[in-house]
């Protein structure tokens, strides 16, 4: 069986492999769905799992039960619920405390702030990464970090000094590389660890055919780009899934990348593409085509 590679990230001490689990929608089946899944992961080699308050986290603390749970690194998230999002020293240290108790565990490794309106809300004196940086001190995290799209929120975090993490989404894949420009140098001059979420960009990139009008709407007055790499690859035999994993693990981070498989099957894909070998020739006609091609892939035969 293939092995994913260790990764650093940044200047935490963690060493996880280079793909991880997440858990947007692995709460959407059964209990035992979710268990197996998690376990089969883990046996595969994935040591990262994230979750998600109001996500059945209970599921996960059921799934590392049994010794499993000091085998993995852990992370889980800040996000209150309600369209106000509150991000007091309560509501963050309740959030963590329920996290500890459904997870069954005493610490976790990594709490994500996640998503906020504002970036000043969490980050404002007397609120979440105050909070967060107290149950650091207490040894009920070990690290701290952000996940959130917007770029900008991701400079102010880091620069405060305190984010070791940073998950970013969507803006690194085969479709957008725009958080290259951006987040990514920002995060190596301050050597904090990167998690590239959806790097099958929400679906849009697994072999399934893209939908043109959704695509249109999402984007107007932009080309079908999914859906014009998915006819590219249908036509050659190639599987896109294997291109646009291997496109995000080639990133020029420390750090990992995160998919959200809702099931055991889906677990498997992601690892099968994690560990798959892309010839170099489909690579120089895939950018002939599209103009992109992995940061680690180079073309000297030219």
């Amino acid at each position: 069986m293939a092995e994913l590679e260790t990764r650093r990230m940044g200047r935490t001490e963690m060493r996880p492999k280079s793909l991880a689990l997440g858990a947007a929608w692995l709460a959407q089946g059964s209990e035992a769905e979710t268990i197996e899944a998690i376990h089969h992961a883990i046996e595969l080699g994935i040591d990262y799992v994230d979750t998600y308050p109001r996500h059945a986290e209970e599921r996960w603390g059921k799934a590392l039960a049994g010794g499993l749970r000091e085998k993995i690194y852990l992370q889980a998230k800040v996000s209150p619920p309600g369209p106000d999002k509150d991000y007091s020293s309560e509501t963050t240290r309740r959030s963590v405390e329920n996290s500890l108790k459904q997870l069954q565990t005493d610490y976790l490794d990594s709490v994500l702030i996640h998503d906020p309106i504002a970036i000043e809300d969490p980050l404002s004196p007397g609120c979440a990464l105050d909070e967060l940086l107290k149950m650091k001190e207490e040894g009920l995290v070990r690290h701290i970090g952000l996940g959130v799209r917007q770029h900008e929120f991701h400079r102010v975090a880091i620069e405060t000094g305190h984010i070791e993490v940073v998950l970013t989404f969507l803006d690194y894949n085969l479709l957008d590389q725009s958080v290259a420009q951006t987040t990514l140098p920002l995060a190596r001059d301050y050597d904090v660890g990167i998690i590239l979420a959806s790097p099958l960009g929400m679906g849009s990139l697994t072999g399934v055919e893209p939908d043109i009008e959704t695509e249109q709407r999402r984007h107007p007055g932009a080309k079908p780009k999914a859906h014009m790499m998915w006819q590219w690859c249908h036509e050659r035999g190639v599987n896109i899934r294997h291109l646009a994993m291997q496109f995000c693990l080639a990133a020029p981070v420390d750090g990992i990348v995160m998919v959200g498989p809702a099931n055991k099957v889906q677990v498997e894909e992601a690892y099968e593409a994690a560990t798959a070998d892309v010839p170099i020739e489909i690579w120089r006609d895939f950018e002939a085509a599209f103009g992109v091609r992995p940061a680690n892939v180079g073309f000297n035969d030219r």
